[in-house]
């Protein structure tokens, strides 16, 4: 026990250096939240190879941009019908429903995809029935893994926020982010991969063991709120009915009647869709290219080492501080760095094709936009009511970033009459002369929007008045 203490209070001591001074039961409160964390984003960055991998090799690679767009269609009832659960439920309670419900949905997909997977070719070419049925699978692993980063990770930060103060959260919640990090690196590559490593013909595997991870966040929910000392858990006590009815989800429509009356807010909203729709775009590109040079559990396997990398670079930027850009040169200067850099990404894209390039330009680009473009526009609604922060930004984030990548999703469709019509090597080139004249413009567009944006709110802080 000695030894544990000892240990516990140099990590803390290590923490403080850039996170902050915490008590000692603070501390291990975020640990506690930290380790919770990290096996959502372990399981969802695992799920997320798996539901492409698997999707190209049921269905086709050509048809990501259907299975988003039917995705987003699917979702945006279900994220409705979540929100109104919530009302009536506890988020403690829905932390240990909603990973019952997942982890049991994977461990029966792992037992039909121990067949299915294997009998894919045989399939392809028996009866109609069991082709379509192969398919429909396919969708359904699709939509089943969008549903869950949409809905456990949101989960999990309104149960943080429920438990925790404002000035504990400001030093607790990057420390939470940083271990999760830690999730998101080993179990894509340490999970994802394990069947290609083994030699097996199924991802069965990998499914079971991240079926038990998803069990495993209940009873860890339940220590967290048995270990952690009442005071620590702030708004579980003396809330009132007034309290809880104004911490409700905002409603969908309210949301976007408040958008659409300030040009700051459809600044903010042009800034998160014109990433999001770029970056859909490359993101298909890189599963097509993986997709023509991998198949079955070797491409799950790819696209885990994929994950890995993507968290390992985010921890770095995290780490090595490149969010203090923000800081030191200001947010305007953050939010316009980001249209220059992924201008050199676009234009890397239609200049190579190689898939080894794509590997590193998806990377950087999910990476910079966590460390640097993300928490840049998180503190654009500082100068804003909390009409705006609540119902505004909530739309933002949730419905317009899914109707940003159904925008993208739509221009992908484009490849496959293009190669139809054209051959396939012609009709790319003509996907990627479309991909250069809709994506420059929008750069340029996202670069006078960050600079208006920046302005904004440097005048607003400075003066320390509200935007909207």
């Amino acid at each position: 026990m000695n030894i544990e203490n000892k240990f516990l209070q140099l990590f803390q001591w290590l923490c403080r250096f850039n996170f902050g001074d915490f008590d000692k039961e603070e501390f291990k409160k975020f640990l506690r939240m930290g380790v919770i964390f990290a096996l959502i984003i372990g399981v969802y960055w695992t799920l997320r190879p798996l539901k492409d991998a698997i999707f190209i090799q049921l269905v086709d690679k050509l048809h990501l941009p259907y299975a988003k767009t039917v995705s987003v269609l699917a979702l945006l009832p279900l994220v409705m019908f979540y929100t109104k659960l919530l009302e009536h439920t506890s988020r403690e309670r829905m932390l240990m429903i909603l990973p019952a419900f997942y982890g049991i949905t994977v461990l029966c997909f792992a037992a039909l995809m121990s067949f299915t997977q294997k009998a894919v070719a045989e399939i392809a070419a028996q009866s109609f029935l069991p082709f379509i049925a192969t398919k429909a699978l396919g969708y359904a692993w699709y939509l089943f893994v969008e549903s869950f980063g949409s809905l456990m990770v949101a989960l999990f930060w309104a149960f943080a926020a429920d438990t925790t103060d404002p000035v504990s959260a400001k030093r607790g919640f990057p420390l939470v982010v940083a271990i999760g990090q830690m999730g998101g690196i080993v179990s894509p590559y340490s999970i994802g991969g394990l069947p290609h490593r083994l030699g097996l013909k199924t991802d069965a595997l990998s499914m079971i063991c991240l079926g038990i991870l998803i069990l495993l966040i209940i009873p860890l929910v339940r220590y967290f709120l048995k270990a952690t000392p009442k005071n620590l858990l702030a708004s579980f006590q003396g809330r009132n009915e007034q309290q809880v009815e104004s911490e409700q989800e905002p409603d969908f429509l309210e949301g976007l009647k408040l958008m659409l009356k300030h040009r700051y807010l459809i600044g903010i909203f042009a800034a998160n869709f014109i990433y999001e729709v770029i970056v859909t775009i490359f993101d298909f590109n890189f599963k097509m290219a993986a997709g023509t040079q991998y198949s079955g559990v070797a491409l799950s396997n790819y696209l885990s080492i994929y994950g890995s990398s993507v968290n390992i670079v985010s921890l770095l930027c995290l780490l090595l501080g490149i969010s203090n850009v923000t800081r030191f040169l200001g947010v305007g200067v953050a939010l316009a760095a980001m249209p220059v850099i992924v201008g050199l990404a676009l234009f890397g894209f239609l200049s190579i094709n190689s898939l080894s390039f794509l590997f590193i330009l998806m990377v950087a680009s999910k990476a910079i936009n966590y460390a640097l473009n993300g928490p840049a526009l998180k503190q654009l609604y500082i100068p804003t009511t909390p009409d705006v922060r609540f119902k505004a930004q909530a739309w933002i984030e949730t419905f317009g970033s899914r109707a940003s990548k159904e925008v993208g999703s739509i221009f992908n469709m484009l490849l496959n009459p293009l190669q139809s019509a054209f051959g396939v090597v012609a009709g790319r080139s003509y996907y990627l002369l479309l991909s250069g004249a809709l994506g420059f413009p929008l750069l340029a567009l996202w670069l006078f929007v960050a600079i208006f944006l920046g302005k904004n709110f440097k005048n607003a802080v400075e003066s320390k008045t509200v935007v909207c």
